[in-house]
Protein backbone atom coordinates (compact mmCIF):
# COMPACT_ATOMS: atom_id res chain seq x y z
CA UNK A 1 0.00 0.00 0.00
CA UNK A 2 1.06 3.30 -0.64
CA UNK A 3 3.32 5.28 2.16
CA UNK A 4 1.81 2.36 4.49
CA UNK A 5 -1.25 4.03 4.95
CA UNK A 6 -2.46 1.72 7.36
CA UNK A 7 0.38 1.32 9.63
CA UNK A 8 0.47 5.10 10.16
CA UNK A 9 -3.27 5.12 10.59
CA UNK A 10 -2.90 2.88 13.56
CA UNK A 11 0.68 4.37 14.98
CA UNK A 12 -0.83 7.92 14.50
CA UNK A 13 -3.73 7.35 16.68
CA UNK A 14 -1.70 4.62 19.11
CA UNK A 15 -1.61 7.65 21.84
CA UNK A 16 -5.49 8.49 21.63
CA UNK A 17 -7.04 6.38 24.69
CA UNK A 18 -9.17 3.35 22.71
CA UNK A 19 -10.99 0.79 24.06
CA UNK A 20 -14.07 -0.68 24.59
CA UNK A 21 -16.93 -0.05 27.53
CA UNK A 22 -20.19 -0.59 27.96
CA UNK A 23 -22.83 -0.32 30.39
CA UNK A 24 -26.39 -1.62 31.06
CA UNK A 25 -29.65 0.46 31.35
CA UNK A 26 -33.00 -1.06 31.50
CA UNK A 27 -33.57 -3.30 28.58
CA UNK A 28 -30.83 -1.25 26.98
CA UNK A 29 -26.97 -1.96 26.52
CA UNK A 30 -24.90 0.58 25.67
CA UNK A 31 -21.48 -0.07 23.67
CA UNK A 32 -18.79 2.44 23.09
CA UNK A 33 -16.13 1.60 20.35
CA UNK A 34 -14.43 4.85 20.48
CA UNK A 35 -10.49 4.60 18.59
CA UNK A 36 -8.89 2.45 16.09
CA UNK A 37 -10.09 -1.15 15.12
CA UNK A 38 -7.05 -2.91 15.71
CA UNK A 39 -5.30 -6.35 17.84
CA UNK A 40 -2.53 -4.17 19.07
CA UNK A 41 -3.57 -0.05 18.56
CA UNK A 42 -7.22 0.03 19.48
CA UNK A 43 -10.10 -1.92 19.97
CA UNK A 44 -9.55 -5.75 19.21
CA UNK A 45 -12.31 -8.72 17.98
CA UNK A 46 -11.10 -10.63 20.87
CA UNK A 47 -12.12 -7.84 23.57
CA UNK A 48 -15.24 -6.85 21.42
CA UNK A 49 -17.10 -9.89 21.29
CA UNK A 50 -15.90 -10.44 25.20
CA UNK A 51 -17.70 -7.32 25.67
CA UNK A 52 -20.91 -8.45 24.12
CA UNK A 53 -21.20 -11.84 24.71
CA UNK A 54 -21.65 -11.10 28.22
CA UNK A 55 -25.10 -9.25 27.55
CA UNK A 56 -27.88 -10.17 27.80
CA UNK A 57 -30.57 -7.07 27.43
CA UNK A 58 -32.59 -7.29 24.01
CA UNK A 59 -31.71 -4.33 22.56
CA UNK A 60 -27.90 -2.70 22.46
CA UNK A 61 -26.63 0.87 21.43
CA UNK A 62 -23.72 0.65 19.44
CA UNK A 63 -22.14 4.51 19.60
CA UNK A 64 -18.97 4.35 17.22
CA UNK A 65 -16.35 7.06 16.48
CA UNK A 66 -13.17 5.18 14.17
CA UNK A 67 -10.86 5.95 12.00
CA UNK A 68 -11.00 2.91 10.76
CA UNK A 69 -8.43 0.05 11.19
CA UNK A 70 -7.62 -4.06 10.19
CA UNK A 71 -10.26 -5.25 7.96
CA UNK A 72 -10.55 -8.30 9.17
CA UNK A 73 -10.78 -7.13 12.56
CA UNK A 74 -13.75 -6.02 12.22
CA UNK A 75 -15.20 -8.95 9.86
CA UNK A 76 -14.53 -10.59 13.10
CA UNK A 77 -16.71 -7.75 15.18
CA UNK A 78 -19.67 -8.49 12.43
CA UNK A 79 -19.52 -11.79 12.89
CA UNK A 80 -20.28 -11.85 16.88
CA UNK A 81 -22.55 -9.10 15.95
CA UNK A 82 -25.08 -11.06 13.94
CA UNK A 83 -24.67 -13.90 16.09
CA UNK A 84 -26.24 -12.18 19.24
CA UNK A 85 -29.67 -12.22 20.17
CA UNK A 86 -30.37 -8.52 20.79
CA UNK A 87 -31.47 -5.92 18.35
CA UNK A 88 -28.46 -3.62 17.19
CA UNK A 89 -28.77 0.45 16.80
CA UNK A 90 -25.29 1.47 15.56
CA UNK A 91 -25.30 5.40 16.55
CA UNK A 92 -22.14 7.38 14.92
CA UNK A 93 -21.33 9.89 16.89
CA UNK A 94 -18.06 11.29 15.30
CA UNK A 95 -16.64 9.32 12.60
CA UNK A 96 -17.25 5.92 11.23
CA UNK A 97 -14.50 5.62 8.85
CA UNK A 98 -12.88 2.52 6.58
CA UNK A 99 -13.15 -1.06 8.34
CA UNK A 100 -15.50 0.94 11.47
CA UNK A 101 -18.70 1.47 8.63
CA UNK A 102 -18.10 -2.83 8.67
CA UNK A 103 -19.76 -2.62 12.20
CA UNK A 104 -22.38 -0.44 10.96
CA UNK A 105 -23.40 -3.18 8.49
CA UNK A 106 -23.64 -5.51 11.04
CA UNK A 107 -26.59 -3.85 13.07
CA UNK A 108 -30.41 -3.63 12.17
CA UNK A 109 -30.55 -0.09 12.01
CA UNK A 110 -27.50 2.63 11.32
CA UNK A 111 -27.93 6.70 12.31
CA UNK A 112 -25.27 8.94 12.31
CA UNK A 113 -24.85 12.28 14.74
CA UNK A 114 -25.32 15.97 12.87
CA UNK A 115 -21.72 16.68 11.99
CA UNK A 116 -19.99 13.13 11.77
CA UNK A 117 -18.60 11.31 8.53
CA UNK A 118 -19.12 7.76 6.99
CA UNK A 119 -16.10 7.01 4.64
CA UNK A 120 -15.32 4.20 2.72
CA UNK A 121 -12.65 3.28 0.39
CA UNK A 122 -10.47 0.51 -0.89
CA UNK A 123 -8.90 -2.05 0.77
CA UNK A 124 -5.20 -1.50 2.05
CA UNK A 125 -2.38 -3.85 3.02
CA UNK A 126 0.94 -3.40 2.97
CA UNK A 127 3.36 -6.36 1.85
CA UNK A 128 7.16 -7.73 0.78
CA UNK A 129 7.86 -10.53 -1.48
CA UNK A 130 8.62 -10.99 -5.09
CA UNK A 131 6.21 -10.35 -7.77
CA UNK A 132 3.97 -13.92 -7.91
CA UNK A 133 3.40 -13.26 -3.91
CA UNK A 134 2.69 -9.42 -4.49
CA UNK A 135 0.49 -10.60 -7.58
CA UNK A 136 -1.29 -12.69 -4.64
CA UNK A 137 -1.63 -9.61 -2.16
CA UNK A 138 -3.48 -7.78 -4.82
CA UNK A 139 -5.71 -10.74 -5.54
CA UNK A 140 -6.32 -11.29 -1.99
CA UNK A 141 -7.43 -7.36 -1.63
CA UNK A 142 -8.98 -7.29 -5.04
CA UNK A 143 -11.76 -10.18 -3.23
CA UNK A 144 -11.84 -7.89 0.30
CA UNK A 145 -12.84 -4.98 -1.90
CA UNK A 146 -15.35 -7.20 -3.60
CA UNK A 147 -16.88 -8.56 0.02
CA UNK A 148 -17.13 -4.84 0.85
CA UNK A 149 -19.20 -3.92 -2.08
CA UNK A 150 -21.54 -6.76 -1.51
CA UNK A 151 -21.90 -5.00 1.85
CA UNK A 152 -22.81 -1.80 0.97
CA UNK A 153 -24.46 -2.63 -2.06
CA UNK A 154 -27.04 -4.94 0.38
CA UNK A 155 -27.31 -1.54 2.66
CA UNK A 156 -27.78 0.93 0.20
CA UNK A 157 -29.54 -0.49 -2.92
CA UNK A 158 -27.34 0.86 -5.09
CA UNK A 159 -25.30 -0.75 -8.35
CA UNK A 160 -21.66 -2.35 -7.59
CA UNK A 161 -21.13 0.39 -10.41
CA UNK A 162 -21.86 3.10 -7.92
CA UNK A 163 -20.34 1.92 -5.01
CA UNK A 164 -16.99 1.12 -6.64
CA UNK A 165 -16.77 4.06 -8.12
CA UNK A 166 -17.22 6.26 -4.69
CA UNK A 167 -14.54 3.20 -2.86
CA UNK A 168 -12.03 4.24 -5.45
CA UNK A 169 -12.85 7.61 -4.61
CA UNK A 170 -12.34 7.47 -0.93
CA UNK A 171 -15.89 9.04 -0.20
CA UNK A 172 -16.46 11.11 3.05
CA UNK A 173 -20.15 11.24 3.34
CA UNK A 174 -21.25 13.87 5.91
CA UNK A 175 -24.67 12.88 7.84
CA UNK A 176 -27.35 13.89 5.43
CA UNK A 177 -25.47 12.33 2.81
CA UNK A 178 -25.05 9.01 4.13
CA UNK A 179 -28.78 9.38 4.82
CA UNK A 180 -30.04 10.42 1.39
CA UNK A 181 -27.38 7.16 -0.05
CA UNK A 182 -28.44 4.41 2.24
CA UNK A 183 -25.56 3.83 4.61
CA UNK A 184 -27.81 5.47 7.26
CA UNK A 185 -31.48 5.38 8.42
CA UNK A 186 -31.68 8.80 10.13
CA UNK A 187 -29.63 11.84 11.86
CA UNK A 188 -28.77 11.04 15.32
CA UNK A 189 -29.75 14.69 17.35
CA UNK A 190 -27.44 15.04 19.51
CA UNK A 191 -25.60 17.84 22.24
CA UNK A 192 -22.92 16.01 21.48
CA UNK A 193 -19.99 18.23 19.13
CA UNK A 194 -19.83 15.02 16.48
CA UNK A 195 -17.53 16.96 14.19
CA UNK A 196 -14.64 17.54 17.11
CA UNK A 197 -15.15 13.91 18.13
CA UNK A 198 -14.25 13.14 14.48
CA UNK A 199 -11.28 15.74 14.04
CA UNK A 200 -9.58 14.24 17.51
CA UNK A 201 -8.26 11.65 15.72
CA UNK A 202 -4.65 12.03 13.19
CA UNK A 203 -6.32 11.23 9.92
CA UNK A 204 -3.44 11.77 7.58
CA UNK A 205 -2.94 9.03 6.53
CA UNK A 206 -6.22 9.21 4.18
CA UNK A 207 -5.87 11.03 0.86
CA UNK A 208 -9.28 12.99 0.85
CA UNK A 209 -9.93 13.22 4.21
CA UNK A 210 -12.31 16.71 4.66
CA UNK A 211 -10.34 19.89 5.70
CA UNK A 212 -13.02 20.64 8.51
CA UNK A 213 -11.70 16.76 10.23
CA UNK A 214 -7.87 17.89 9.48
CA UNK A 215 -7.21 21.49 10.45
CA UNK A 216 -7.06 22.32 14.39
CA UNK A 217 -10.02 24.12 15.75
CA UNK A 218 -9.70 27.53 15.80
CA UNK A 219 -8.55 28.72 20.02
CA UNK A 220 -11.46 29.24 21.67
CA UNK A 221 -10.27 32.61 22.95
CA UNK A 222 -9.75 33.74 19.38
CA UNK A 223 -13.10 32.51 18.34
CA UNK A 224 -14.81 34.18 21.48
CA UNK A 225 -12.82 37.81 20.48
CA UNK A 226 -14.25 36.63 17.04
CA UNK A 227 -17.90 36.43 17.92
CA UNK A 228 -17.06 39.26 19.77
CA UNK A 229 -16.24 42.10 16.93
CA UNK A 230 -18.72 40.26 14.53
CA UNK A 231 -21.28 41.43 17.44
CA UNK A 232 -19.47 44.72 17.48
CA UNK A 233 -20.38 45.29 13.41
CA UNK A 234 -23.82 44.02 13.61
CA UNK A 235 -24.41 46.85 16.58
CA UNK A 236 -22.54 49.38 14.51
CA UNK A 237 -23.83 48.62 10.81
CA UNK A 238 -27.62 49.22 12.77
Amino acid sequence: MKNRQLLNLLRANAERPAGIRSEVAGDTATVYVYGPIDEYWGVSAADFSREISAITAPNVVLRINSPGGDVFEARAMMAAIRGHAATFTAKVDGLAASAATALTLACDRIEIADGAFYMIHQAWTFALGNQDELRTTADLLGKVDGVLVDGYVGRTGKTSDEVVAWMKAETWFTAAEAVENGFADAILETTAAASAEARAFNLSAYARAPKALIEEAPDEGIRQRMLARLGLYERTAA
